[in-house]
């Protein structure tokens, strides 16, 4: 049964529905730019650096097959390309191309500022409380890197 309207919710609860609300404003943003929030998670994942595709597989959590099309369908765009491994003549780096860094760029910052605008009910306290506390959660599961943490406003 749903709950009113300000009515306090469970820690399972708040963080369930928070992940549609971030994954709406990532979705939306990626539309905006004519690309699938996966791609613009791949987008947004290479801005730090080339991976190679069974690291880029575990921070993407995607199987080798799922990976492996995604990377065709965005390297078709023109947003990345497959190079060789300096460090291993067997393996491929997948990386931002020109146009895909430019993208990247302009998607990862209309990516934050509508989430930027999610928790716009908070004071600074309030946000820099959230903030720290989410951190947290993200060191305490590892969670790979995935969207990098520039330019953010406390």
């Amino acid at each position: 049964m749903a709950k009113a309207v300000g009515e306090q919710m469970g820690v399972v609860t708040a963080l369930v529905r928070t992940t549609f609300l971030v994954n709406a404003a990532y979705a939306d943003a990626a539309r905006q730019y004519g690309l699938t929030p996966q791609q613009g998670q791949l987008l947004c994942v290479l801005m730090a650096r080339p991976y190679g595709m069974g690291e880029l597989g575990a921070v993407l959590g995607l199987a080798k097959s799922s990976l492996s099309g995604l990377v065709d369908r965005t390297a078709r765009r023109g947003l990345v390309r497959r190079e060789a491994d300096p460090a291993d003549s067997r393996a491929v780096r997948v990386e931002l191309t020109d146009e895909g860094s430019r993208l990247a760029d302009v998607f990862y910052a209309e990516t934050c500022r509508r989430i930027e605008e999610l928790p716009s009910g908070l004071d600074d306290a309030e946000r820099g409380v959230l903030a720290d506390l989410l951190a947290r959660v993200v060191r305490d599961n590892e969670v790979p890197p995935v969207f990098l943490a520039l330019n953010e406003q406390g």
